[in-house]
């Protein structure tokens, strides 16, 4: 079971990015997907989740309006377009698959917002 997180890096206030969550090892289109993240010194925080099939999303009040999480059950792939971004999105963002009872983590990709 693999799941990648890529399209993080270093991007002014106000700017975009949009992570990728490449999954494989596992039937992709059963999980529920999301995003978490984890800025330094604090606890791991749920930023925005998918249901299986697409139909169903809901977002951190931080991030309401301006992220916006996406699932291709083709390629297997989640995605968190990440707009008008601030300095407090900082963090290590990971991607989550979960079936219950079965919750997959990938290892984080790092988004620092900064001028």
């Amino acid at each position: 079971v693999q799941l990648v997180e890529s399209g993080g890096g270093l991007v002014q206030p106000g700017g975009s990015l949009r992570l990728s969550c490449a999954a494989s090892g596992f039937t992709f289109r059963r999980y529920a997907m999301s995003w978490y993240r984890q800025a330094p010194g604090k606890e791991r925080e749920l930023v925005a989740a998918i249901s299986s099939v697409g139909g169903s999303t809901n977002y951190a009040d931080s991030v309401k309006g301006r992220f916006t999480i996406s699932r291709d059950n083709a390629k297997n792939t989640v995605y968190l377009q990440m707009n008008n971004l601030k300095p407090e999105d900082t963090a290590v963002y990971y991607c989550n698959a979960r079936w219950e009872p079965t919750n997959y983590w990938g290892q984080g990709t790092q988004v620092t917002v900064s001028s």
